[in-house]
């Protein structure tokens, strides 16, 4: 693994690249060497999302090592730690590293709407492994492409749910002020409402929000049915916590940004009661391989829900650059964007602007015993 540091760390980091070179069989060492670059949260809240992804593309490219991939392929790993301006300069990294061929990045939205100008002024390919914003796409760049449904396409269904087997009649909304947060919060408002359901509030706060007490105060008089929150892992775990605590009793509902074990930490003995959407696992067996290569790998942390965007992601470059090569900037965009990729996730393909076309159905998630379990099962 390629580490961007100095002093002893990069003495770290050269051991590590050699070890890698080393455990290449001697043919893999004869081949042309490119690298393919990763970014994601590696620290802070979010870094279970990045660090399963992350092992989902290390072992696609493992796996191409392994066989008669024409290219012996070495990763750069970066970490954009949810921060924007890091993710900045992590892309700055690997577009100015000219043997980086093409990237996959980010699960924050925020993080990712700051990375792609960068990837677009250097023509380099970079395919979105999680952040969900529809403003990813609809700029169509032409080196910008998604394999995860947008933000849109949960919400939809999460609201027709809520309308509908939740039976909630008025909901209060709470996000963060992000381009994720208010655009969660402007869709789940109009899918609620054109599901008959009703608004009572919406409230938007600053991202890294940690005391909501005086908004559920003024909630807990109007008595919503429902609390959505529009935002992700470790405000959801404190907004939950501080409902419970201040008798706010009531179902907390979002999308699949905080589907994570670390809020069930967070909010600890109030997580219960809280129900996400999440894209519905269509089981193949390309997926069961997955599952199963990856636990045979022993990589030393679990998989997240992201791990299989991440793998596929990674096998969508490496099939590019084997039709197309590297010199040819424009001709791996073109390549990834019109490929049709059978994986993990099913069959991939893209629209005019890059956006996977894979049909969307969810499944509710709710917290039941300390662990995230899909509604309905016993």
């Amino acid at each position: 693994m390629t580490i961007f540091k100095t002093g002893r760390r990069a003495v770290i980091a050269s051991v590590l690249a050699g070890a890698v070179c080393a455990a290449m069989p001697a043919w893999a060492q004869e081949k042309p060497v490119i690298k393919l670059g990763f970014i994601g949260p590696l620290s802070g809240g979010n870094a279970q999302q990045g660090l399963g992804a992350r092992n989902g593309f290390l072992l696609a490219l493992e796996q191409a090592n392994a066989g008669d991939y024409p290219f012996a392929v070495e990763p750069v790993v970066l970490d954009d730690a949810s921060d924007p301006q890091t993710g900045v300069s992590a892309a700055l990294k690997l577009v100015n590293d000219p043997d980086v061929a093409a990237a996959i990045g980010h699960w924050n939205s925020p993080v990712a709407l700051a990375t792609i100008p960068v990837f677009n002024r250097f023509q380099m390919p970079m395919i979105v492994w999680g952040a969900i914003s529809p403003k990813i796409t609809e700029q169509n760049l032409p080196e910008i492409t998604r394999v995860t449904p947008t933000l849109v396409t949960e919400n939809k269904p999460l609201a027709e749910w809520a309308a509908g087997e939740l039976d909630a009649k008025n909901i209060a909304i709470i996000a963060d002020t992000s381009d994720y947060g208010t655009a969660n919060a402007d869709a789940f408002e109009e899918f609620f409402g054109e599901a008959g359901g009703s608004v009572l509030s919406k409230d938007l706060l600053p991202v890294g929000a940690t005391d909501f007490r005086a908004v559920l105060t003024r909630l807990r008089g109007e008595a919503p049915d429902a609390v959505y929150f529009g935002g992700v892992i470790t405000e959801a775990g404190i907004l939950r916590r501080q409902m419970v605590e201040l008798g706010l009793d009531v179902p907390m509902i979002g999308i699949s940004g905080f589907y994570d074990p670390e809020f069930i930490a967070l909010a600890g003995d109030a997580a219960p009661g809280t129900m996400v959407s999440y894209p519905a696992s269509q089981s193949n067996p390309k997926l069961e391989q997955l599952m199963a290569d990856y636990e045979a790998r022993g990589f030393a942390e679990p998989t997240s829900p992201y791990t299989k965007y991440a793998f596929d992601a990674a096998n969508i470059l490496i099939a590019a650059i084997a039709e197309t090569g590297t010199d040819d900037k424009q001709a791996l965009a073109e390549a990834i964007r019109a490929a049709k990729h059978d994986g993990a996730l099913g069959l991939t393909s893209f629209d005019a602007n890059g956006q996977t076309e894979i049909p969307v159905a969810i499944q509710i998630k709710e917290v039941r015993d300390g662990a995230w379990v899909t509604r309905g099962d016993s």
